[in-house]
């Protein structure tokens, strides 16, 4: 597996998927999963960090997808990109018609992952700690807090408290309050985990 979890700045990508790929941006074809953040003001910033690196970007509505074209679509990518947002929102797109167990299977088989704040938080075991950040009443149809399971830990992004919606405080409650139950693995904005089948670690991301 590979996968590049970022809390928010996309520093790290170019690296990551030149390594992961062995191509020039030009020649890259990323999928990006719009779900958690669909006519939301920071949307289109984040977009456009995205495609200032040259990539050639698909937007994908998991929602409206169905599982065969996802998995067809997938097949035709260099790489996954889940965009960040509402993660509850994200995660209930993701499981209310099965293309979370698509994406899943098709990162442990080796397409490259890189989520972004709420995109991080799915790649785990759960998103429960993500309900002090996130709402989860904006999810009414999500059944479970599972997330995809393709890392041992939590993500909580933003974990320098520069963000106005995540302050110092509310990330000192989330680990409070969950770091007992759950492995938290928390991100300041400049960083994020590069994942790969045999190593884990902690990169600067820009």
């Amino acid at each position: 597996m590979n996968l590049l979890l970022l809390s928010i700045n996309s520093g790290a990508v170019p690296d990551f998927l030149a390594q992961c790929t062995g191509k020039q941006p030009q020649h890259i074809r990323i999928g990006y999963i719009t779900d958690a953040a669909e006519g939301m003001p920071f949307a289109a910033i984040e977009h456009e960090g995205v495609e200032a690196f040259g990539y050639n970007v698909i937007d994908i509505c998991a929602r409206r997808s169905t599982v065969e074209d996802f998995a067809t679509l997938l097949d035709t990518l260099d790489a996954i990109y889940v965009a960040g947002g509402e993660t509850f929102v994200l995660l209930e797109a993701l499981r209310s018609n099965g293309t979370g167990d698509v994406l899943a299977d098709r990162v442990r088989a080796g397409l490259p992952y890189i989520g972004c704040s709420a995109g991080s938080i799915i790649a785990g075991p759960t998103i429960t700690p993500a309900e002090l950040m996130d709402d989860r009443e904006s999810a009414p149809d999500l059944r479970s807090d599972e997330g995809l399971n393709l890392i041992d830990n939590v993500v909580i992004p933003h974990a320098d408290g520069n963000l106005p919606p995540y302050p110092p405080e509310l990330i000192k409650r989330i680990v409070s309050t969950y770091g007992d139950r759950y492995p938290l693995l928390t991100l300041r904005d400049d960083q994020a985990l590069w994942v790969t089948s045999d190593t884990s670690k902690v990169v600067t991301s820009a």
